[in-house]
């Protein structure tokens, strides 16, 4: 239920007082930079209120929905939730202040009560701090990557190794309202998932959060960057601050490495990039080919050989090599339907249905959920599931709290990881990520409706809208 009115939470919000004009006192603008462009080193940064998020997901980044699953797995109420995600999409969260340890908000009832709503988050000791910038300085692609407001996984996984947990887990978001809840409320679930899309535009507020700003955290990358370059010299004969000699450094001393400059071989030259692959060779001619070959499915092959490996050529060239992950290893089936999906011809197409053990009809419908969503996609098609109660009991709250209050629900029987509608064509599958899949019958066969999306009720609107 959206408020009575349209209404500004500057009328309202005290963090939002200051930033009327888009600068506050400090000379910050909406999203906390100066006017220089910069983010403070220290202290808070505070979001202008943001529009009405009415008929899109609060969170597209892997890292934005990481978070709001920590609120999701942790809160106790779904219908609290549920009533927060309607606060959040009608526009009722005010300014966002966020600080090391502490996000906060004034959020507005529907009968224009207002309460001041903070969610924490524990923050980074300073050997954390110590192992984090470790890694993040180690590798120049997770540098690059925060300047361009990304967070890659294996950053996340590179700190979860050396014992730093980035993004919040079940329990970690504690909420504060002055409504009075213990739990967490409405006001504190619309803050959340208000916070979702900040994250997704920027992933140093998490880092903020943590207790650090992006100022104060760069300034620490450099100063490890020329403190690593300023090291002692390579060779024999290093000396400590006492005097004392060090034992024999690895590596060879830059003046001896200079003066055999001439002697070194070259290194290789870093090859060009390829804008497209290569044409495949017509093989056959005059000469018949051996017995069991098909002429036309072999130059496929060669052809979809050239343009795997010109994808691998222009990741390995990218910026952000070697930081991206590896794509999965895809077995024969999967392979099959990753190569229909290029759309080879009808004769390879039929080769392909049989050599992964499907006919023409099986293969379409895997070549559809492949192109929906890849690996993931086609296990969701073809894989029937239970997940694990735990899980179970989280998809049904889900299901549960989806729809809106006086809206029509679908009633939806239950088998394994799947949800159809009773005396419908209609269905949600739960897949092993967490994400819903929306699913039509077609001739008598369940087949892929759209794309995966974090939220059921998103999933089951586009069956509703095909219906």
């Amino acid at each position: 239920m959206a408020p009575d009115r349209e209404w500004s939470p500057d009328e309202r919000d005290p963090a939002a007082e200051r930033h009327r004009d888009g600068r506050d006192p400090g000379g910050s603008d909406q999203d906390g930079r100066d006017q220089d462009g910069r983010y403070p080193a220290a202290g808070e940064r505070t979001f202008g209120a943001l529009p009405p998020a009415r008929g899109r997901a609060f969170a597209r980044s892997w890292w934005g929905q990481a978070w709001l699953k920590a609120l999701e797995d942790t809160a106790l109420d779904g219908g609290q939730l549920k009533l927060g995600r309607r606060h959040a999409r009608a526009g009722a969260v005010g300014a966002v202040s966020v600080r090391p340890g502490r996000i906060t908000a004034v959020v507005q009832d529907s009968d224009h009560t207002r309460h001041r709503s903070d969610v924490l988050l524990q923050q980074l000791g300073m050997a954390d701090w110590d192992r984090l910038l470790d890694v993040v300085a180690d590798r120049a692609g997770h540098i690059a990557a925060l300047l361009d407001r990304d967070m890659p996984p294996v950053l996340v996984e590179d700190a979860s190794a050396a014992g730093v947990e980035l993004l919040p887990g079940i329990g970690d978001l504690e909420a504060e309202c002055s409504c009075g809840a213990w739990d967490h409320c409405a006001h504190t679930a619309a803050l959340c998932y208000q916070l979702a899309r900040l994250l997704d535009q920027d992933p140093f507020v998490l880092l903020l959060l943590r207790g650090r700003g992006e100022r104060e955290l760069l300034d620490a990358l450099q100063a490890r960057s020329a403190a690593s370059a300023a090291g002692p010299a390579c060779g024999v004969g290093a000396t400590g601050g006492d005097g004392a000699a060090q034992g024999p450094a690895s590596g060879v001393p830059a003046a001896e490495a200079y003066a055999a400059r001439d002697i070194l071989p070259p290194l290789p030259a870093t090859p060009p990039p390829v804008a497209t692959p290569g044409v495949a060779p017509v093989l056959g001619g005059a000469t018949p080919p051996a017995p069991g070959v098909a002429v036309a499915a072999l130059e496929f092959l060669i052809g979809d050989a050239a343009g795997r490996a010109r994808v691998l050529l222009a990741d390995a060239l990218s910026t952000g090599h070697p930081d991206a992950p590896l794509p999965p290893v895809l077995t024969p089936a999967q392979d099959a339907v990753r190569m229909a999906a290029a759309g080879p011809g009808e004769a390879i197409s039929a080769r392909l249905a049989a050599g992964s053990g499907r006919d023409a009809r099986a293969l379409a419908l895997a070549v559809r959920a492949w192109e929906l969503g890849g690996p993931a996609g086609l296990a969701v098609l073809e894989e029937s599931w239970t997940p694990e109660p735990e899980a179970l009991a989280r998809a049904t709250g889900r299901l549960a709290a989806a729809w809106e209050d006086g809206e029509v629900r679908p009633r939806l029987r239950a088998t394994r990881n799947r949800w159809t509608a009773v005396g419908g064509e209609s269905q949600l599958r739960y897949g092993r990520d967490g994400r819903w899949w929306p699913y039509r019958r077609e001739d008598g066969q369940w087949a892929p409706a759209g794309p995966a999306t974090d939220d059921p009720a998103s999933a089951w609107a586009v069956l509703s809208a095909e219906g």
